[in-house]
């Protein structure tokens, strides 16, 4: 694998099945996280650019919800085929742009999301759109048109979690891609564009959110948004949806805990929760942020924890060793080494990384993987999300008190339990108030409901369940 200095240009939005003049002046330009040069271009787009996508949505709305099941589903599997072909250049960009490293870049951010482009077709030919209901018919219907908002963290998994779940389900879409991140966007709509997907079906605008999202969002045309992304946007755009009654799906933040059991292989468990704390550089929203010990095994897994870090080298995401490339933006590594240091400042002990950069890397987002012990609930790095390579370690007496600290969070998206008694970790996990709680390191299941309690958000992503989301439902008495 080598890196290319390629530079992605993108100078029209995708509306109405054609690639069209934007509207909006001026462009963002996509900063490789690894060089700092610029690697793409797409527009900025401006309210105006918005209305016309959203009218190419609500025109093309109609006929698509009409069409068979078959022909949807047919479309998802082309368009994965499509993606396919080009898989390896798709993550040569999101290594690029997030900063993944790439050997991990093309199994989980390409090759997944096209798998799962195939399962959204064949969960919609399965799913019973039509059913008798004692003397009624019910009916599962498209919502309508749907605005999906997607984050820069797994650009195109959070693009085909909303977009193949909205089109299985016969509705219309207008996404707007993270403008941190959007070229694997752009690469997903020429695909569909490129399998005769009918105009206006997919609809694709480039722009921020303070001005392309505020508008999608309060537009009286939108159905449905669609939202990822942090808690405080995800308020903003519950706000806005609201004054329509319109319906706002949100998948958000994390601080997710990870309970390590009295009876667990400690040095198992540990080294689990420091290598799913540290995925894609701690840009995770469900990443297992809080590690939970018996507080008589805090020194032993500790001295686990730093050791496993340490191995976590960091680099440039094309060079075969490297474990912890760079963050996907200046602004991301500025908040996490912030952070860090409120984690010192607050009391905690600094156990192996810090704030300073990295030795030898002065160019790029980098971070040093870092962990922190003898960190409290009342702690700021136990509390905030970071999005960034930095573990917590706390400490519990028993059972009953480690449910409550992993509980004590307003986030409530993912957690993990580890026991060598899977009967006893899967009786803690259902006291867990998360939506996903993984036993003994199960592995990500992309058909498994994805979403979160309390202000992690609402409403579910993946399998049949995500399709459900996009659906209304009618009865017919008879």
């Amino acid at each position: 694998m080598s890196r290319t200095s390629d530079v992605h240009e993108h100078a029209r939005h995708f509306i109405g099945g054609e690639w069209v003049e934007p509207k909006g002046e001026g462009s963002f330009e996509v900063i490789d996280a690894t060089t700092e040069a610029v690697m793409g271009r797409v527009p900025a787009g401006n309210a105006e650019d918005a209305a016309m996508a959203v009218a190419a949505a609500k025109a093309a709305f109609p006929a698509w919800s009409q069409t068979d099941v078959a022909t949807r589903a047919g479309f998802l599997e082309a368009a994965s085929a499509k993606l396919k072909e080009r898989a390896d250049a798709i993550a040569d960009i999101v290594s690029r742009e997030v900063g993944m490293p790439r050997k991990l870049a093309l199994p989980v951010q390409v090759l997944l999301p096209i798998g799962n482009l195939r399962t959204f077709a064949k969960r919609a030919r399965e799913m019973p759109f039509e059913e008798e209901l004692g003397s009624s018919v019910l009916l599962r219907e498209p919502v309508g048109v749907v605005v999906a908002i997607t984050p820069w963290n797994y650009p195109l998994h959070q693009v085909v979690a909303k977009v193949g779940a909205a089109l299985a389900a016969g509705c219309t879409v207008v996404l707007k891609p993270s403008e941190v991140a959007p070229l694997s966007a752009y690469a997903l709509a020429h695909a569909f564009a490129e399998v005769g997907l009918p105009p206006g079906v997919l609809n694709l605008v480039s722009g921020d959110g303070a001005t392309v999202g505020e508008a999608l969002v309060e537009s009286p045309d939108v159905d449905m948004v669609t939202f990822t992304g942090s808690t405080r946007a995800g308020r903003r755009v519950s706000e806005v949806g609201a004054r329509t009654i319109k319906r706002v799906h949100l998948e958000l933040g994390g601080k997710s805990a990870f309970v390590i059991l009295d009876d667990a292989d400690l040095g198992a468990a540990v080294k689990a929760g420091v290598k799913n704390c540290y995925l894609n550089g701690g840009q995770t929203c469900s990443a297992w942020t809080r590690m939970l010990v018996p507080a008589g095994k805090r020194d032993e897994a500790v001295a686990i924890a730093k050791s496993v870090a340490e191995t976590f080298t960091v680099g440039d995401p094309f060079e075969g060793t490297t474990r912890l490339g760079p963050m996907a933006s200046g602004a991301q590594r500025d908040r996490i080494r912030t952070y860090v240091q409120k984690g010192v400042e607050e009391g905690a002990t600094l156990v192996t990384g810090g704030a300073e950069p990295p030795e030898g890397l002065d160019t790029g987002f980098f971070v040093r993987p870092t962990v922190f012990a003898d960190v409290t609930p009342d702690m700021t790095i136990a509390r905030e999300e970071i999005f960034g390579p930095v573990l917590s370690i706390l400490t519990y007496e028993e059972e009953d008190d480690a449910v409550r600290i992993a509980n004590d969070s307003i986030y409530g998206l993912h957690g993990g339990v580890f026991s060598a008694d899977v009967e006893r970790a899967k009786r803690v996990a259902r006291r867990l108030r998360t939506g996903q709680v993984d036993i003994n390191g199960g592995r990500f299941n992309a058909e498994a409901p994805f979403g979160g309690y309390k202000q992690s958000g609402n409403g579910r992503e993946y399998g049949a369940i995500g399709i459900e989301e996009f659906l209304e439902y009618k009865s017919l008495q008879l």
